[in-house]
């Protein structure tokens, strides 16, 4: 990357014209678009590349021999290796293409989970999406293995005693939410990811809520396995990443059977392809795959850092607002967090005041955000959660103090 193509001077108003849909209107009324977390807006770089991909270079890669085909695949492969790049990963084939966070995380879940034996222990943590819970409580039905899950406080931070307490010679994998989706809480994965080493343990992250916020770098978080989804991090739905170690991925069985990831097949015997493509199985979302490299190069040419103080500052502005309310409780409140703010209102449902919100043209999440059991610990139904991205302002969260004031008149 050239230093002088990075954009040291933040400037949210240059960045906001990048993204079209920050022009529209919603109920008449200026889109306000504060559900980054469920899925982020694209740039027109990326809507160009997409309409460009099916426009111009629509083909299959890695088998055919003409023009278009040859262009696909290189587009494709300089795509992965864009991403590699980017998380510091070691080998471009440690980037497997995923259709995201979910898909990538039960990957390791059926491929990992088949070295595994009755009795091994997985563990988790009590804040985790469903999508690292559910795959781990099939891997452990079928293989019969044990999941332990590392509490929480109340402030949503990781009681990382009983973690301690929890590691021994049977845990054969950690895999827990970088940062989570309902708290903000960045948890304090490099402690993690060394206790768990020393037991021999492999560490997944899930990184659907971290890339788009911070720097990552696979050699110094020296994570097995980190997972992320596309359409978090600024490009298209439908495709995602799973880094991985290359002895560890080597060691692991394809996670699906058909064309691109086999080397040979006969009747009786079938060998299967080198990697990344023994995880890729059949024709994959090529437009998808291109515009994330398009996406992540985006990125790349924004300082991070100030990113992540933007954000953060985005957060602390509307908490403080926030706690002006009567009523109000703002659900995760740990030591370090990333743009999340999760609230509820004494007396009112997280559903009205969210439908409310949408009719002024603000868009915010309402609900338990795929964390069930995170919301039973807090005893709640869910939570009205605004989530920031570089592309939001202080007059926005402005405009969205005074419509849940509105609001909370209406319903009171």
């Amino acid at each position: 990357m050239i230093k002088d193509q990075i954009q040291l001077t933040f400037d949210v108003q240059k960045i906001r014209d990048d993204f079209p849909i920050l022009r529209r209107s919603v109920y008449g009324k200026d889109l306000i678009y504060f559900d980054n977390g469920a899925t982020s807006q694209k740039p027109q770089v990326v809507i160009d590349a997409i309409n460009e991909y099916y426009t111009e270079n629509n083909s299959n890669i890695h088998r055919g021999v003409h023009y278009l085909s040859q262009l696909a695949t290189t587009q494709y492969e300089e795509a992965r290796k864009i991403i590699q790049n980017y998380i510091n990963a070691l080998l471009s084939e440690e980037v497997i293409f995923t259709k995201g966070t979910s898909d990538a995380i039960n990957l390791v879940a059926f491929s990992f989970g088949e070295t595994l034996s009755a009795g091994d222990e997985i563990i988790i943590s009590a804040m985790e999406h469903h999508s690292n819970i559910v795959p781990w409580q099939m891997m452990c039905e079928r293989k019969g293995c044990i999941l332990r899950v590392i509490p929480i406080d109340q402030e949503g931070d990781l009681i990382m005693s009983e973690f301690d307490s929890m590691l021994s010679s049977k845990t054969k994998l950690v895999a827990v939410t970088h940062i989570s989706n309902s708290l903000g809480t960045i948890n304090p994965v490099e402690e993690i990811i060394e206790k768990s080493h020393k037991f021999g343990a492999k560490v997944l992250l899930d990184g659907a809520q971290s890339i788009q916020h911070m720097h990552v770098d696979m050699q110094k978080l020296d994570c097995d396995f980190y997972a992320f989804s596309g359409h978090k991090v600024f490009g298209p739905t439908g495709v995602g990443v799973l880094y991985g170690k290359k002895e560890i991925l080597d060691q692991m069985p394809p996670y699906q059977g058909g064309g691109d990831m086999i080397a040979k097949v006969t009747f009786e015997k079938t060998t299967y392809n080198e990697l990344p493509h023994k995880f890729e199985a059949g024709t994959p979302n090529i437009s998808g795959g291109i515009c994330l490299g398009t996406a992540i190069q985006y990125l790349s040419k924004l300082d991070i850092q100030s990113i992540q103080s933007h954000e953060q500052e985005l957060a602390s502005y509307a908490e403080a607002k926030l706690n002006e309310f009567e009523g109000m409780r703002i659900i995760g409140t740990a030591k370090k967090k990333t743009s999340v703010v999760s609230f509820i209102v004494d007396g009112i449902h997280p559903f009205d005041l969210g439908t409310l919100l949408d009719k002024q043209g603000i868009a915010v999440r309402t609900g338990h955000h795929c964390t069930q059991p995170l919301m039973d610990f807090f005893e709640i139904p869910g939570t009205i959660r605004a989530s920031f991205a570089f592309y939001n302002t202080k007059e926005e969260i402005d405009i969205f103090i005074s419509a849940v004031e509105r609001s909370l008149t209406m319903l009171r």
